[in-house]
Parts: C-alpha cells; structure tokens; sequence
C-alpha cells in the first residue's frame, strides 16, 4: 500500500521535476556544448558611478549568451573587459583605464585588431555620484567626454573597416564642439542639440525622471506655464532651452513609439511597435544610411508646429545603420543599453525566447521589456552581422 502511495507521489512529482530541473539542465548542458566564437570587442563606458554597470552589462551578457570570446578564448567580462572609468570603494582611489593614455602607434595596434567597437556611453561621472546625501542637480565632472584619442581610434578603426557601434549621448555634453564635430564627420551624422524623454506627470515626487531643474526653467522660458499633469514628453537643447509637448493636446500616442518596418533592408527581425520612455536624442543622418527603425510620436496639429519651433522633423531615427566600404557603421538614438536590473544567468539556451514570452511588449515600465523585445534581437542581430563579415 505504502509503495502504490509512494509510486503515485512519484508520478504526480515528476511533471514538476521536468519543468523546474529537467529543461533548466538541459538548456544549461546545450549552452555548454555550444561552441565559442572568437570576436575581438572593445566597449567604452566612461559613465561608471557604481559597480553594477548598468551603461554596459547588458550588451555583456549578450556576448556571454551568445559565446563570443576573447582571442584566448575567454568569455567577456563587464567588469574587466571595457576601457572608461572603474569605481572603487572610495574615491580618493578613482580608477581611469581608457583611450587617453594610448600614443598613435598603440591606437592604430589596437583598431587592427579588433572587430567590433561599442561606444556605449561617454557622459561620464561627477563628484554627486559619489555623494548620495547632495541635493545639487550638477557637480564637478570628473571623467567623461569623448576625447581625441577616441577620434583617433574610431578613424584607424574605419580604415581597418570595423564595425563601429556608438549610442545615445557619445557626442554629446561633455564632449567638446570641436570633438563632436570630428565624431560627427566620421561617422556622417550631426547632432540637433536635442535630447528628450517620456515622462507620466510632471511631480518630482512621483517621477524622478523630470528633474526640478527642469520645471523651473520651464516656467522660467514659458511665461510661467507648467507641464500638464497628463503626462508628455520633455525636450533639452544643449543651449539651455527647454520645450515640452503634451499627451493629447500635441501627440496622440501616449508614449513615444519605435517602428520598424517588417521588410528592411539588411533583414533585421524586430518587433514593429514597441513603446520607449527613457532619453533619446535627435539626429540628422545621411542619405547613405539606413533607418532600421524609428520614432513616432504622432503629433497633433499643434505639436507639429512646436517640433517646427524647435526645428525638428516629424520623424526621428532611433536606430540606423550604413556600410563603409567593407565596414558598417551603426547609431542608437536612444539610452538603449541603459539596463538597472540584473538580468539573471546568460548560461541557458532559449532564454531570450522565455522572457520574450513573459515580458508584455507594450508595458513600458517593465525596462527588461524592451531588453528582451527589442534590444537584445538588435545587438545579437548586429554582433553576429559583424561576425559573418569576417568570414
């Protein structure tokens, strides 16, 4: 009688073992067994306040997933593996490993051997980064920028015709002019001065991501108006300016959209919609690129004519991509890699296909959404590109 029991037990458990045992193990042993791809990859983060990394980790567990490897045949490490700024425990011990210590001779050994550059983020790090009791909007800077030796690299790296990633933000604030200007003939696209956000209610209490400062130039700029309480979206300029359009009085979409035709060019599978509320800038590209995707935020008669005001078009690009000779260039307009969660084990075949499943689509606030919807497909999607090139 006991045995029957036991046996029953054992047939209803088995299931359960399956599904939380048997295909975790058998995903982990296929990750195992799948072999390695050497890729020489070289990201630069200069915005590093803290040991989670979030400005580069993400783009490192995709190398992990995906088993791209060093020349020795190491796995790469986001903690290790990147040139930029590395906090320490106090910062009297602050830690710079980038471009700028190199001469020309180590900048040209450098962009001949590798395949792949990844600007992921150039902001930097300020002195309030290390002082969570200040209530100060800005400090001191002590590392950031884009700097002539980056430029340098970039243009080696061109020659050699490498596959050159830069994302929201590379030219921009603290970059100087004449820098910027340099990035931006290299890679055949200028920057607006503008940056811009979703934000849900104009409440710093409530939302973080509009800053006091803002609302007070605002009012400042627009004869004492404040930001609707339904929500918008807020727009920077370098010079100092600031602009806002509203949800349903200058755009019909409640958050801004990134569209990507189904049918493109270079046959990238990404979702079509996919709502983004984080920072974005606006460019201006060539004719030479192309527009994988896109944003929409289907502006009102009355939001078109501030984008006029601010002397934007209707469209932004929000992620573009054009070839140099044997090389390829690419752009995210977006503070895409931006990822403040961990993002668990990248060591089990099929996980992005789960969490793909799991995470809604259109739920902007869940930011590993748009991780696993969006840009995890277009990184692997443009690694594996870079890859098949050196075939």
């Amino acid at each position: 009688m006991i045995q029957e029991e036991l046996k029953l037990y054992l047939k209803r458990l088995f299931p359960l073992v399956l599904i939380f045992v048997g295909i975790p193990l058998l995903s982990y042993l296929t990750w195992l067994l799948y072999p390695k791809t050497n890729l020489n990859v070289l990201v630069v983060d200069k915005t590093v306040p803290g040991e989670f990394r979030q400005e580069h980790h993400a783009f490192f567990w995709i190398l992990e997933h995906l088993k791209f490897v060093k020349q020795e045949g190491k796995l790469y490490s986001s903690e290790n593996d990147y040139l930029g700024f590395y906090p320490e425990q106090n910062t009297s011990a602050l830690k710079v490993q980038g471009l700028e210590g190199m001469n020309d001779t180590e900048l040209k050994s450098l962009a001949a051997s590798t395949d792949f550059i990844f600007f992921s983020d150039t902001y930097g790090v300020y002195a309030n980064d290390f002082n969570p009791e200040s209530t100060e909007d800005f400090s001191e800077k002590i590392y950031g920028g884009l700097s002539q030796n980056d430029i340098d690299l970039l243009r080696y790296a061109t020659e050699e015709n490498q596959t050159i990633v830069a994302e929201f933000n590379t030219m921009a604030s603290p970059t100087p002019k004449n820098i910027r200007t340099q990035f931006e003939n290299i890679m055949g696209l200028k920057w607006t001065g503008w940056i811009g956000r979703y934000y849900e209610r104009a409440d710093t209490l409530y939302d973080d991501n509009v800053p006091q400062w803002f609302l007070e130039e605002y009012q400042a700029q627009h004869d004492g108006q404040t930001l609707s309480p339904a929500g918008g979206i807020i727009f920077v300029h370098e010079d100092g300016r600031v602009f806002a359009i509203q949800t349903g009085e200058d755009y019909e979409n409640d958050i801004p959209l990134i569209k990507t035709q189904p049918i493109n060019k270079h046959g990238f599978d990404l979702p079509e919609l996919i709502p983004y509320p984080d920072w974005f800038d606006i460019v201006l590209i060539e004719r030479s690129y192309e527009v994988i995707s896109y944003y929409d935020i289907n502006p009102t008669v009355q939001g078109m004519a501030k984008l006029r005001e601010m002397g934007l078009p209707r469209f932004f690009p929000a992620a573009v991509r054009k070839d140099t000779d044997q090389g390829e260039f690419y752009y995210l307009a977006g503070d895409f890699t931006d990822v403040r969660e961990g993002l668990g084990s990248a060591r089990f075949t099929g996980l992005p296909a789960l969490w793909r499943g799991w995470h809604l689509l259109s739920n902007y606030k869940d930011r590993k959404s748009f991780f696993w919807n969006y840009y995890y497909p277009l990184m692997s999607q443009i690694v594996k590109k870079s890859e098949n090139r050196k075939k």
